[in-house]
C-alpha cells in the first residue's frame, strides 16, 4: 500500500469552499483505499489530507481522472499553499487489507 498526509492551507477565509471542492471529488477514484479530508481544529484555514492506494501508481493516476483535473482547476486559486506531506506505507487498519 502508499499513503500521503498533507497539510493544506487555503487562501484566508476559503476553508470551507475548498472543502466543498475536496469533498464533491474525491469519489471514484480506482485503487483509493481511504481518502479523509479534515480541518485542523488549531487554524481555520488548514486542512489535513490522509490517503491510502493499493499503488503508488494508481495515486499518480487518479491525477489524471477528470473530476480530478475539474477539481484542482476550482480548487487552485483557493489554496494558499502545501505546508507539508509525508509519504508513508500502511500495513492496515480499520477498513484496510491486511
Amino acid at each position: 500500500m502508499f499513503g500521503l498526509i498533507g497539510k493544506m492551507r487555503a487562501q484566508p477565509g476559503m476553508r470551507d469552499s475548498l472543502l466543498e471542492i475536496l469533498t464533491s471529488s474525491t469519489g471514484g477514484m480506482p485503487g483509493c483505499l481511504s481518502y479523509v479530508i479534515a480541518k485542523a481544529e488549531d487554524d481555520e484555514d488548514v486542512i489535513w489530507i490522509t490517503e491510502v492506494w493499493d499503488t503508488e501508481e494508481n495515486h499518480k493516476a487518479s491525477l489524471s481522472l477528470p473530476q480530478v483535473q475539474q477539481a484542482i482547476s476550482k480548487a487552485r486559486p483557493l489554496i494558499a499553499g502545501f505546508e507539508s506531506h509525508v509519504r508513508t506505507a500502511p500495513i492496515g487498519g480499520v477498513g484496510l487489507p491486511r
